[in-house]
């Protein structure tokens, strides 16, 4: 199957075919060869995130992500690091809110030892009682910074208000009263339930034939025993019914505004639309609406954006600026005013033409690395867009029709039930509720 049609100026060859494996631990093997450089990137997805923390230890799965390469039953965290750069390669751990990443990236001589290192801090991490005090307390600083900084004060209040009652409420992190409920008992339980080959996709991008890596799997990851996989919740995030406002009081200048609602999912069929939709919005850096109303004609930012979170259950719509704490009530009606506008009449040609070339031409862009590709290929596995993903995603961009836009407009943006956060000095600013 065609991968990727050469792209012009993406550096990758006309044609490359991925090959999807399942082990016999149920593990998925994507494997894409390219033999142009001389590094190979082995990228596991574990499907688990923040979304599987339990409500009161927000927080879990980022802690036990963050100890896995604290050191295993063989290795120390100090041997571990040596290791990986005695050679140049990294060794990589990230907690997200759907899913966890792991990933050693390696030069082709040296592709034995990612393997090696990348199975030992997934298969047989120790999570020593010292590192876990230790990395539980590093969490527990970033946490409180977190909140010294506006930006995030109002993002946390807004997921809270947008998705009340649901996991994707909390901070992949956590919260400090979250955090500190955690036991090294829990990561331990959390760790055992989750980490399993039936519940992995790895994907391997690079100069490596295909029998060698099947090989190397086999060496390094089939002794994994597989489980049953844990149940998930499939509920949807309850929509927001009415106009909900949080203003939380700092003595600053200005003001920082969060405004949006739940959006959608990666697999909604209006995915595409959306995106031309939010690039016009504010998603399209200084040819957006936003930045044109709001910061070039009114100049109440110097920035603004919109963006569409979209996860595996739907996500949230966001638009974040600052204004001058004077301005705060005509920037947030500025934003309003651009919402409805979009819902009521039809975007331009120019505007439709300037988005599709500006997400069909900065597409490659993401895919020109080994480290990118394996990291899009997992998700493409993981989200299930199948792998004509690469070739159709200009076409299914290039499809999209004005009507489309107002379509989903009207569909997916709603200026009268939104959540509205403001962090600033609110009694200057007289926010209207």
């Amino acid at each position: 199957m065609a991968f990727l049609a050469g792209f012009p100026g993406s550096g990758f060859a006309a044609d490359l075919s991925p090959v999807k494996i399942t082990t016999a631990n149920g593990m998925t093997v994507l494997v894409l060869e390219q033999h142009f450089l001389p590094i190979v990137e082995i990228h596991a997805l574990i499907k688990t995130g923040s979304a599987q923390d339990p409500p009161n230890k927000a927080g879990l799965s980022n802690l036990t992500a963050s100890l896995l390469d604290e050191g295993t039953t063989t290795r120390s965290s100090k041997q571990l690091a040596e290791q990986i750069d005695f050679v140049g390669g990294s060794l990589a751990v990230k907690a997200g809110v759907d899913f966890t990443t792991a990933s050693a990236r390696i030069l082709t001589k040296d592709v034995d030892l990612g393997f090696t290192l990348l199975a030992d801090i997934l298969l047989h991490p120790a999570f020593s009682k010292q590192e876990f005090g230790r990395v539980r307390s590093q969490i527990l600083g970033e946490i409180m910074s977190d909140n010294d900084d506006p930006g995030h004060v109002a993002m946390t209040a807004f997921n809270q208000l947008v998705f009340h009652n649901h996991p994707y409420r909390w901070p992949v992190n956590g919260l400090e009263k979250t955090v500190q409920k955690i036991t090294l008992a829990d990561v331990r339980n959390f760790y055992a339930k989750e980490y399993i080959p039936n519940q992995t996709i790895l994907a391997i991008v690079g100069d490596i034939t295909l029998e060698q890596a099947t090989d190397l799997v086999q060496t390094h990851f089939g002794g994994w025993k597989s489980k049953k996989t844990p149940a998930r919740t499939t509920k949807k995030p309850r929509a927001v019914a009415r106009k909900s406002v949080q203003f939380i009081e700092k003595d600053l200048t200005q003001s920082t505004i969060v405004l949006g609602h739940g959006g959608i999912s990666r697999t909604n069929p209006d995915f595409y639309p959306v995106t031309v939709m939010n690039h016009i919005l504010g998603a399209g850096g200084f040819s957006s609406r936003l930045m044109d109303s709001i910061r070039d004609k009114q100049g109440l930012a110097y920035g603004i954006m919109s963006h569409y979170e979209a996860r595996a259950m739907p996500g949230s719509f966001w638009i974040n600026l600052q204004t001058k704490t004077e301005t705060t009530n005509q920037a947030i009606s500025g934003v309003l005013t651009e919402m409805k506008t979009l819902r009521e009449a039809p975007v331009t040609d120019q505007e439709l033409a300037e988005a599709k070339a500006f997400l069909v031409g900065s597409f490659p862009l993401r895919l020109d690395s080994t480290a990118k590709l394996a990291h899009v290929l997992a998700q493409v596995e993981f989200f299930e867009l199948g792998f004509e993903y690469f070739t159709q995603y200009p076409e299914w961009i290039e499809r999209v029709t004005k009507e489309d836009i107002q379509r989903v407009a009207k569909q997916y943006l709603n200026p009268q039930h939104y959540a509205l956060v403001v962090v600033g000095n609110i009694a200057k600013a007289k926010v209207h509720r």
